[in-house]
């Protein structure tokens, strides 16, 4: 069986209900209004999975909307980051607010502990940009 980053049609939710889960584990035709009501979801069940991004991306990239589609991996990466790690992340990189150093250290931090090699070039692509205008910490 391929897995539904192989062979995605758009709508998902049409062509890979069946599929596709939550960031919960739980199978996205689970998830109805019905279930809502009865108190059954939790948080977790209306969070995206990484694998539905991921599938999401490769939609976008036959569709030929490649910028889309490195921003759904990478926001594929992010979902294995906790959402206080993210908003630090933001933080940081706000222009002023941290050294071509932190930017780096940032980057790497993404890469090897969080395995978000994508998040982690922008990142690193980011810093150089900032130092160049002058948009980074001294």
């Amino acid at each position: 069986m391929k897995s539904i980053a192989q062979t995605p049609d758009y709508p998902l939710i049409e062509s890979a209900a069946d599929r596709l889960r939550a960031a919960s584990g739980r199978p996205l035709v689970d998830i109805t209004e019905t279930a809502l009501h009865a108190g059954e979801l939790s948080l977790a069940d209306l969070q995206i999975s990484a694998e539905t991004l991921r599938a999401q991306a490769a939609v976008a990239r036959r569709a030929g909307y490649s910028r889309l589609a490195a921003n759904l991996l990478r926001a594929a990466e992010l979902t294995a980051v906790p959402n206080a790690e993210v908003l630090r992340i933001y933080e940081r990189l706000r222009p002023g607010r941290a050294s071509y150093a932190e930017l780096l250290a940032l980057a790497d931090t993404l890469e090897f502990h969080y395995h978000a090699p994508e998040c982690a070039g922008l990142v690193r692509a980011a810093a150089v940009v900032y130092r160049e205008r002058g948009l980074s910490q001294m």
